[in-house]
């Protein structure tokens, strides 16, 4: 992580996480250009004309991230996979906000009587893939969190089998079988 090692990084994340102020300034542009590469490669990843921008996700990602009084950050992979829960989150607000707005406001009213059949999206919005994920979790938590910490944090496999303290293949067997079954899921949903 630029200018610090992974043990003084490991250090300062400890420390920022009990309130040292010190060691969250000095983690500060460290923490902020990090968020700043892994939010461009989900957004990279996103549909054109997404009304979210790459600074404003980090800038939330981040103040949501330090402003915590007591945070248990065991090292900087800990500190990264947090931060997978915390772009999801922000991701979904976002698209619930904006699904809102679409259903409510500057439409005209049309008798229900007129209306024809909504048109679906060719492409799997976040929210259906949010809920395609909840569904996973239900019948397997470790599956659901490898695809969260790949996808919405872009751990690399070997963060994140060193994080959930498996080996490298059944993360990659378990991503695999995720993007599988959540295709399947995907393909039903869009079937209905």
């Amino acid at each position: 992580m630029n200018e610090l090692t992974v043990s003084e990084t490991t250090k300062l994340l400890r420390s920022a996480g009990k309130g040292d102020k010190d060691a969250m300034d000095r983690l500060m542009p460290v923490i902020y250009s990090e968020l700043q590469s892994r939010a461009s490669g989900y957004m990279r990843r996103e549909r054109r004309g997404h009304t979210l921008q790459t600074t404003a996700l980090v800038h939330e990602v981040y103040l949501k991230m330090v402003d915590q009084d007591e945070a248990n950050w065991s090292d900087r992979t800990h500190f990264f996979a947090m931060t997978a829960t915390c772009i999801r989150r922000i991701l979904v607000d976002h698209a619930r906000g904006r699904q809102a707005a679409k259903r409510g406001k500057d439409f005209d009213r049309i008798p229900l009587d007129k209306v024809d059949e909504p048109d679906r999206e060719t492409t799997w919005g976040l929210l259906d893939l949010n809920e395609a994920l909840k569904r996973l979790k239900k019948h397997d938590d470790r599956k659901a969190r490898i695809v969260e910490l790949r996808f919405f944090s872009g751990l690399e496999t070997a963060e994140i089998a060193r994080l959930l303290g498996v080996s490298l293949g059944t993360v990659e067997r378990d991503l695999r079988l995720s993007r599988a079954w959540l295709h399947r899921e995907l393909e039903r949903e869009e079937e209905m």
